[in-house]
Order: structure tokens, then C-alpha cells, then sequence
């Protein structure tokens, strides 16, 4: 791609002070990832600089949801608040590089998240909205597609939001198989693929058809095993046919952040048309070399195939929100 025209849908915005301790904690301590030294802390400037070096002329900023899950609710709703004014403030002070998925309070505390939703449309023009796959740990776990989060689910559809779903970074039951596997490598890319799954076999996919759904990292496992919960949800007492449910899994989004390899695109290309796949990158939680291996891999692979590859680069992001077509070039 000779002159690159990106817009990043998976690119972190990650706050300083207490906010960067409490982030810390979850994704260090209790997640097991390690940032890697080449990955600056996060500041319009940096994100900005990356940007230029990559060709990437708008990204999308979110923080993956319910890091903050062990504060109480009163300092879930100011830790959104926050970060939401963090990501609008970096909009207005650079006009067209920036948008953003509004963080929402844990959305069990549905007013909340509810009320956070209303501001950071309303007042902050907030891109869409991000969610994990389940919220709390144990039982007291609700994953996305429980009937808790049903007003949620119908006020985006009723504003036909674009929903940015991140697999959740909370460690498993079992502890991690080595160093090299901590949670967002090895149970992160599951876990989007479950919230998938859930989604599709709760019935909310088919509810509320209007919430536009992105799977971050190329929806993890999702096109693999898309096939065996068609089939095996139904025995289990699923309504849906495999038919309908291999149809509902096609409905979703899928970005490459982590997930630009030629098995993977080759995966994600059977399962939905190309306008169904855009681009992603997750810095600065990885560094500006590792993002850059798997952005290579994926203009190598479409490299034949130049309509195709500014789809994916830009152009269904600019189907998915039409005002980055007016968001200037170079």
C-alpha cells in the first residue's frame, strides 16, 4: 500500500495518575501482561506520532471494560466519566486524528451505565460505545447477553450504535499455563468469541439487530467455532436453527488488531465479506513494532487486491461512521 489512508478501530487510551495505578493493577498484576518497553505511556502525542509512522489517519480510542471492576460504584461512575473526557479532549485538541467508544460504568448498575451512555453521545459525541463479554467474576458473573443488560441493548439499538466488544482481561479459574501465555494471550481472544456466542444464542444478536457489534481481534476464536455452537447449542435446547445461528455470527464486525496473519485473515475472509472487516491495532498496549508485524501481514495479504484492502484500511470504516470521510488526509 503505497500511500496508506488507515483509520484504527482498536487503539487504547490509557490515563495517567490514579487511573494509570488502578490499570496497572489490572493489567499487570492481575492479568499477567507485560507492557513492553518500546510501548510509550499514552498521550495524544504519542498515539499521534505512531499514527504517522503507520499511515494512520483517524483512530478510534476505548479502554477495554470492567478493568475497574473492584471500586465501588460511585468511583465506577467518575473512573468512566474520566476516561470519556480524556478521549473527548483529545478530539477536540486535534481535530479529525481522533473518535472514541465511550467507557461505560459497569452496565449491571444499569442507570449508570445508562446515564454515562446519554452524556457521552449527547454531550461528548462519542463514537459508539465498548463492552466486554461479562461483567463480575463467580457467580455473581453476568455475561453480555444476560437479560440485565436488556435496556442497555435497547437503547443502543434504538440509537443504532456501533458497540466495540473487547474479550475480558480477568484471569481464569486455573492459573496461567507460563509467562508467556498471561491472559490477553491466551483467554482474551476466547472470551470475545463467548460474548459472540452468547449474543447469538441468548437471542440479543436477533433482538436488536440495530447495535452495529465489532469483535475485536478479528473476533478471537468466533470464525472457528462459530460452526460448533450451531449445531451443539440446538441439542442443548437452543431455538435457533444452525442455520440461523451460523447466519447471526455473519452479522457481527471484525477488526485485525493482534489477528494479521494469512490463516487468520484467510478464516475471516471465508466467513464474511471483506465489508465486514476493518482495521485495528491495540497500541499502545503493544508496541509500535509488534502492531507494525501484523499491519504488514495485512496489506501483504490483500496487497493483490487494492480495492479490497482500502475497504478494510478506510473504507468500511467510513460506511460505519460517515463523518471520517470528511476527517482530513496527510
Amino acid at each position: 500500500m503505497t500511500d496508506p489512508d488507515r483509520i484504527d478501530f482498536h487503539h487504547h487510551v490509557f490515563p495517567g495518575g490514579e487511573l494509570a495505578e488502578l490499570l496497572q493493577r489490572a493489567l499487570v498484576e492481575e492479568s499477567g501482561w507485560t507492557f513492553p518497553t518500546s510501548a510509550p505511556q499514552w498521550t495524544p502525542e504519542t498515539s499521534l506520532a505512531f499514527m504517522d509512522d503507520l499511515g494512520t489517519r483517524t483512530a478510534i480510542l476505548s479502554l477495554p471494560n470492567d478493568l475497574e471492576h473492584n471500586l465501588e460504584p460511585e468511583r465506577r461512575r467518575a473512573f468512566a466519566r474520566e476516561v470519556n473526557e480524556l478521549a473527548h479532549q483529545a478530539v477536540v485538541d486535534h481535530p479529525g486524528r481522533f473518535g472514541f467508544f465511550a467507557h461505560l460504568p459497569t452496565p449491571t448498575d444499569v442507570d449508570a451505565a445508562l446515564a454515562e451512555l446519554t452524556y457521552a453521545f449527547d454531550e461528548l459525541g462519542a463514537d459508539g460505545v465498548t463492552l466486554t463479554n461479562v461483567y463480575g467474576t463467580g457467580g455473581t458473573a453476568r455475561s453480555i447477553g444476560d437479560e440485565v443488560f436488556e435496556p442497555l441493548w435497547a437503547e443502543l439499538d434504538r440509537r443504532r450504535a456501533l458497540v466495540f466488544l473487547h474479550g475480558e482481561q480477568t484471569p481464569g479459574r486455573n492459573r496461567m499455563p507460563n509467562r508467556f501465555l498471561p491472559t490477553p494471550v491466551s483467554e482474551v481472544p476466547n472470551e470475545t468469541y463467548k460474548g459472540a456466542a452468547d449474543l447469538v444464542t441468548s437471542g440479543r444478536k436477533r433482538q436488536y439487530p440495530n447495535a452495529r457489534i465489532i469483535l475485536s481481534h478479528s473476533g478471537g476464536s468466533t470464525p472457528f467455532l462459530a460452526a460448533r455452537v450451531a449445531v451443539l447449542s440446538p441439542h442443548l435446547g437452543c431455538e435457533l436453527s444452525p442455520e440461523e445461528i451460523i447466519n447471526d455470527f455473519r452479522t457481527f464486525f471484525f477488526e485485525t488488531a493482534l489477528s494479521g496473519f494469512e490463516t487468520n485473515l484467510a478464516a475471516l475472509e471465508n466467513f464474511v465479506p471483506p465489508e465486514q472487516i476493518l482495521f485495528g491495532t491495540d497500541f499502545p498496549a503493544v508496541s509500535p513494532q509488534m502492531a507494525g508485524w501484523y499491519t504488514k501481514n495485512v496489506d501483504a495479504y490483500f496487497e493483490d487486491r487494492p480495492e479490497v484492502l482500502r475497504k478494510v484500511m478506510h473504507g468500511n470504516a467510513e460506511t460505519l461512521l460517515p463523518r471520517l470521510r470528511e476527517a482530513p488526509r496527510g
